[in-house]
């Protein structure tokens, strides 16, 4: 066997003459250093890449209409949280006992709504169970005529109520004073008023006329007297609420009485109008 042939010399042939030798991550300050530190080497730092990264903005057409729906959302929200305060401060002044003359108000107020359904169905029943509906639609016909005949002052009307009287030594009661107590009375159920003499009704109108106050066109003075048909528990404290038309008229130094009766009489009528363009649209 030859030198060439040994085991040792057939060896070092195959390996090369010079190793290079291993090289590690700090004897490369660049092939061996994570993107953002290669990054920092070519002087752009990871703060600033974040920075372009997120503005200018990309948005999406999906994403606009979202934040759109978003910020509308939280205005309406806004607004009612507002409207709400408001309102929560009008009556977190009010006495314990107005604050429940007030629900009592309310819970009245949908009962009569509740006593109106009930008396319409009950109605309804009865023209569909009668065996003479036409003589039950007649009965019918005659009781909505007389209802309609108070509510528009043709006929004269008695039953419940109050009497309502304003003085007013100082002359500072207003028309649009005694406008809103007609309009309370008639939110808290009073089914028939007339004040001073003159019937009013769902067309009546208030002005001033110097020191003195016109209702449909007729003059009335001081005291201002009220007569009103309805349930006393419910008109009494309608009128006597916080910020209500007692406390008003008090600030504007006139006095306000209140008498509750079980029979009040409303005499002033009104000739029935016939209107100039609204007909009748049943055939």
């Amino acid at each position: 066997m030859s030198d060439d042939e040994q085991p040792a010399n057939r060896l070092r042939k195959e390996l090369p003459d010079e190793v290079p030798p291993s090289r590690s991550p700090a004897d490369d300050p660049a092939g061996g250093l994570p993107g953002a530190a290669q990054g920092e080497r070519n002087g752009v730092t990871g703060r600033q890449r974040l920075l372009k990264g997120l503005w200018p903005p990309r948005l999406t057409r999906a994403q606009l209409i979202v934040a759109l729906l978003l910020f509308g959302l939280g205005f309406g929200l806004a607004v009612q949280v507002a409207s709400n305060s408001d309102s929560d401060s009008a009556l977190r002044g009010a006495r314990q006992e107005d604050l429940v003359r007030i629900l009592d108000e309310l819970d009245d107020r949908t009962q009569r709504l509740e006593d109106e359904k009930q008396g319409l169905e009950k109605q309804r029943d009865e023209l569909e169970n009668s065996s003479d509906q036409a003589e039950e639609a007649r009965k019918q016909t005659l009781e909505k005529e007389r209802q309609l005949g108070i509510l528009a002052g043709t006929v004269a009307a008695q039953g419940p109520g109050i009497t309502v009287t304003i003085e007013d030594t100082k002359g500072t009661v207003e028309a649009d004073m005694l406008l809103d107590a007609v309009q309370e009375l008639r939110a808290a159920g009073a089914e028939a008023i007339q004040v001073n003499g003159v019937r009013v009704v769902a067309g009546t109108y208030l002005a001033d006329a110097g020191n003195s106050v016109t209702v449909d066109g007729n003059k009335i003075n001081a005291p201002y007297r009220f007569q009103v048909i309805g349930k006393p528990q419910d008109l009494e404290p309608a009128l006597n609420i916080p910020g209500g038309v007692v406390q008003t008229l008090e600030k504007e130094q006139a006095t306000v009485t209140v008498e509750r009766s079980s029979k009040i009489v409303v005499d002033a009528l009104r000739a029935a109008e016939r209107p100039d363009y609204a007909r009748s649209s049943s055939q």
